[in-house]
């Protein structure tokens, strides 16, 4: 078993052994892009993680089921349109704010650290605390590090690649284990 470690580069603890002093120092940078996919799936995450979403849905629901039983086609065509208008709304919304929000024309530079969540893009450059990082969470396809109700940093996954191991450990280690809510 230790030899398939020392063969991929890890350690036992599953972390890069020599050559990543970043993710030993509880330090990790990365770039990433954003695209219309991926701005997609955390607007759908924020939406359905409240109640709104979720009831407008089972009401649609309803309406489907309530058109079986009566054959009354408004039922169905009510609980189609609860079904399906957020889902659609909300991919209009990803593919205005793409085309039209300047953050997201080019890569945004993020280093996780003792110092909170630097991201930087061209000249400009911001820093977040992690004492202002409401929720840690996680889609298919990001990890979402919620600072504020609707304020958040998304990591594609595809672009962390092997920062990915770093990026968790830096969370698990600076954010509050009660707020951190992320699948692997």
């Amino acid at each position: 078993m230790g030899m398939e470690y020392e063969e991929n580069g890890f350690g036992e603890d599953g972390f890069e052994a020599d050559g990543q002093e970043e993710m030993s120092a509880g330090s990790v940078t990365f770039k990433v892009k954003m695209t219309t996919g991926i701005l997609y799936d955390y607007m759908l995450h924020h939406a359905y993680s409240g109640a709104g979403a979720i009831l407008g849905t089972c009401f649609g629901i309803l309406g489907v089921v309530a058109f079986t039983q009566t054959r009354y086609p408004l039922y169905l065509v009510l609980g189609i349109m609860l079904i399906f208008y957020l889902p659609l709304t909300l991919a209009q919304r990803a593919v205005n704010q793409m085309a039209n929000n300047p953050a997201f024309k080019e890569p945004l530079e993020y280093t996780l650290d003792q110092n909170g969540i630097t991201v930087r893009q061209g000249s400009r450059s911001e820093n977040i605390g992690w004492d202002k990082c409401t929720k840690a969470t996680s889609t298919r396809q990001s990890i979402i590090l919620y600072t504020g109700k609707n304020n958040a940093s998304i990591l594609p996954r595809k672009d962390l690649g092997e920062h990915t191991l770093g990026v968790l450990s830096v969370i698990s280690k600076y954010v509050d284990p009660k707020k951190v809510k992320i699948r692997y």
